[in-house]
């Protein structure tokens, strides 16, 4: 049971240290004296073990509203004798089906909702046998306009919560519950570095934690040792360093390089949408008012991270001969106006990215085939900005090392709040969300 509990944590957003809890439950006694210890550190920070028992940061991503309310009333005003079953219209191909179905009800195309043009007429009306008034009509007809609105968006909300949810954790969601409990080593591992992928980021100039901290080593190394029964295929679905593509047979590395391939190519199309609909400063990457950040940095990262994936596999199937003709780049985050400042009074010139990026032509337009960027010119850009082509990332996977464990902040947009009750009181009051607050202490009138 335990197991399966830990299993659920990768669809979720657990803290680490509670995810490290039940680790602990599910291995024991077969930690070594100095595994448990590093272990501890984590274990020692979860809900289960602290005076407030809570967070006041959700547990899980944001879940996207369906299409069942605009249904439900589709179905009432049709007078259809359908009993909607719970989330079935959370499906955008569920609900394409239930409009495909109704529209002829009304001898309506589906996509067609101009009210000049795509109304029928009373003389149409009554050739298509529609004894219904003008007024029912409209009625129906705007109905299903709604409806196809609210497709649509739903279309778009889990597209966008899908590269937020890849850009954290990677392919996580698709390792099967089958998979991830063929190994207890190999599921502890996923399970805790997927939390540790999942961390918000702070407000800070002084860079975000890295996920790869002394517990996912520890938990790494044990699937190391434990070589004949790791499941490697479904660690590299949230891991895929050179340490673990190698374990990999030639077809298993293949077919990861498509998973991400097809990633970056659905990212390249919704960036090149966002970048066409708000007003960025490319050069300073600052944000302005208007920029929708929050879309635009999960997407980011979520190029970001199927880069590196893609880079990583490129280079374990030998196939690095690729970037002499096509070396996309990364897509630069947005950053807050009052980070930005920040960084400026500390004398720090900022993200040492930014000069390649304002350099390069835009990533995206690059895997499309719009424009060109080869390996050449990365080289040359790194180069002028002083940045390491390699370790930096831009042409070769990235190298990492093994961070400390630091408990995870209690957060509130980013700023570190020291306990979950004022972290709640002072969300509930908008305090860090850059919108007018509520007075904690509202005066008496």
């Amino acid at each position: 049971m335990t197991l399966e509990a830990l299993y659920e944590t990768i669809h979720l957003r657990k803290r680490p240290e509670d995810v490290a809890a039940l680790i602990q439950d599910v291995l024991g006694s077969r930690l070594s004296v100095a595994e448990a210890e590093i272990l501890q550190k984590a274990v020692a920070a979860a809900l289960r073990n602290t005076v407030w028992k809570y967070t006041a940061m959700l547990e899980q991503f944001a879940k996207v509203i369906g299409a069942e309310k605009q249904v439900r009333k589709a179905i009432e005003l049709f007078k259809l004798d359908i009993t909607p079953g719970a989330n079935a219209y959370d499906d955008p191909e569920v609900v394409a089906a239930f409009i495909a179905t109704v529209s002829p009800l009304i001898h309506k195309n589906p996509g067609f909702n101009d009210y000049k043009t795509d109304r029928l007429n009373r003389e149409e009306r009554a050739a298509a046998g529609l004894d219904i008034s003008r007024r029912q009509y409209n009625k129906l007809f705007r109905c299903l306009r709604f409806l196809e609105k609210k497709l649509n968006t739903l279309i778009r909300e889990r597209k966008k919560s899908f590269f937020q949810r890849a850009g954290k954790h990677a392919f996580a969601e698709d390792i099967s519950k089958e998979d991830f409990m063929a190994d207890v080593n190999s599921a502890c591992f996923i399970a805790y570095y997927t939390a540790r992928c999942n961390l918000r980021s702070e407000f800070t100039v002084s860079g975000q934690q890295r996920p790869y901290d002394e517990i996912a080593d520890m938990l790494f190394q044990r699937c190391l040792m434990g070589r004949k029964t790791t499941n490697w295929w479904a660690i590299a679905q949230v891991y895929a360093r050179p340490e673990v593509l190698d374990k990999l047979s030639g077809e298993q590395q293949g077919a990861l390089l498509g998973k991400w391939t097809s990633l970056l190519e659905q990212v390249a199309v919704f960036l090149g949408e966002l970048w066409a609909q708000n007003d960025f400063n490319r050069a300073t990457m600052t944000v302005r008012l208007g920029n929708d950040s929050t879309t635009w940095n999960n997407t980011a990262n979520a190029w970001n991270k199927a880069r590196d994936n893609w880079m990583n596999l490129i280079y374990a199937l030998g196939m690095e001969f690729v970037l002499e003709e096509m070396c996309f780049g990364k897509a630069m985050r947005l950053i807050a106006g009052d980070v930005a400042a920040w960084h400026q009074s500390t004398g720090s010139t900022g993200d040492p990215n930014l000069p390649v990026w304002n350099t390069l032509p835009l990533p995206w337009e690059v895997l499309s085939g719009k424009t060109n960027c080869n390996l050449a010119m990365v080289l040359e850009a790194c180069k002028a900005a002083g940045l390491d082509p390699e370790k930096s990332g831009w042409i070769a996977p990235r190298a990492h090392g093994v961070v400390p464990f630091r408990p995870t902040p209690e957060l509130v947009h980013g700023v570190t709040v020291s306990n979950p009750y004022l972290a709640k009181i002072l969300k509930q009051h908008k305090y860090f969300s850059g919108k007018d607050t509520k007075p904690l202490f509202p005066e008496n009138n």
